[in-house]
């Protein structure tokens, strides 16, 4: 099976505040912008993945929801227990922490080596979604090179 990420969805209070936080400050393309039956939804992806589509869209746009699954739902926002969790791909997570806190984005995390290799940071888009952003840690060329000789090399009887 070779599966492959499509699309996803995360709720939004304001959908042309979250267009800008996307657009402006994370360089995403606007995908896909629909206005039907009272509700407003857009897609937005990075351009360096045009196949993937991440939909904005209200808690009030699932036709399905009732007034008060719809009010649950904003009140769990607002409350911030709602929030959805995305992670991006960086190949700077220093430059690109540095870039989106000076754009004003609510910082989680601040850039951090993690215990499985990565360096990573995090922060809250304007509806209270995490975005996390991670980078490879560079390992030492030299400390790399000693450790793959010692593993090849013949052993002492």
């Amino acid at each position: 099976m070779n599966l492959k990420l499509s699309s996803c969805t995360l709720a939004v209070h304001d959908l042309n505040e979250a267009l800008g936080f996307y657009l402006d400050v994370l360089g995403f393309e606007v995908r896909n912008e629909v206005e039907a039956e009272g509700t407003r939804w857009a897609s937005v992806g990075p351009p360096s993945q045009p196949d993937v589509q991440i939909f904005l869209q209200s808690p009030g746009a699932n036709p399905g929801a009732s007034p008060a699954d719809r009010q649950t739902i904003e009140d769990l926002m607002a409350k911030g227990l709602m929030g959805h969790r995305l992670a991006f791909v960086t190949d700077n997570c220093d430059a690109t922490f540095e870039y989106i806190e000076a754009a004003g984005a609510e910082v989680m995390q601040e850039p951090i080596n993690q215990p499985d290799g990565v360096r990573d940071c995090a922060f809250f888009d304007p509806s209270g979604n995490m975005l996390r952003f991670t980078q490879a840690r560079q390992v030492n060329r030299a400390l790399a090179s000693r450790r793959a000789h010692a593993a090849t090399a013949p052993q002492a009887p």
